[in-house]
């Protein structure tokens, strides 16, 4: 029998420091991963567009084309996951790129080892995406239709937009309807790493989920912080 051979997965990596670059490059393809590295924005844009990538790191303070500007073009036409990586603090940048259709966030300094169960946790959630799923009948709730192809929701007429990680946290949340689900819980099963008190990942997808079922008119459930427990996707006029 012919062992059949599964290719690496391939990051392409957008970082105009040539020290940080030229180390990341090295330790992921240390790590298995097979590194395209580009040293600034409008290149990286390039090769995204021309060639297939499983993950997209990329810096947000980049020469000419700044990061947030080539997450824009990209997500014209590719759903690649992108990882943001930028020593860029405030809430304001992070929320930007979340807005934008980044997946995640990384502020630097980081270490290779975060980075690294980031890939890896940005690649089980790809793989878990693209598994068949079967239909079932609550698939379609209050005229919100859930497509695990697209990884996008449907009401009136309209895609809301969301991105991957905003898909799968919304149908976890769709799934346990009226049931509070911890942060940790959420961590772990939708954006499979653990929880840590400073990370706002999470917080930042249910700011866009909610964002973006407002845009669509959608308000026959809402996506509720309960303070001190987690969060719940519970019919509107449950609502105190």
């Amino acid at each position: 029998m012919t062992p059949v051979s599964v290719d690496p997965p391939r990051i392409l990596a957008i970082e105009d420091d040539p020290i940080l670059g030229a180390y990341v490059h090295e330790q992921l393809e240390r790590c298995g991963f097979a590194v395209t590295w580009c040293r600034n924005g409008q290149e990286g844009l390039d090769v995204a567009l021309q060639q297939p990538f499983d993950v997209l790191l990329m810096d947000i303070l980049l020469p000419g084309m700044d990061g947030l500007t080539v997450l824009t073009h990209l997500r014209k036409s590719h759903s690649t996951p992108v990882l943001l990586m930028s020593a860029l603090g405030a809430e304001a940048d992070r929320i930007s790129g979340f807005r934008l259709g980044a997946d995640d966030y990384l502020p630097k300094p980081f270490s290779m080892a975060e980075l690294r169960v980031r890939i890896e946790a940005i690649l089980r959630r790809v793989a878990l995406d693209r598994r068949p799923m079967p239909l079932a009948p609550s698939s379609c709730v209050q005229n919100l239709r859930f497509d695990d192809e697209l990884c996008d929701v449907f009401f009136a007429q309209q895609w809301a937009g969301l991105t991957r990680s905003e898909y799968r946290l919304l149908e976890t949340l769709h799934r346990n309807a009226d049931e509070v689900l911890s942060k940790a819980f959420l961590y772990q099963h939708v954006l499979q790493r653990g929880y840590a008190a400073h990370d706002r990942s999470l917080d930042m997808h249910v700011s866009q989920i909610r964002r973006k079922l407002k845009a669509l008119g959608y308000g026959e459930r809402e996506l509720r912080t309960v303070w001190g427990k987690g969060y719940v996707l519970s019919a509107a006029d449950e609502l105190a």
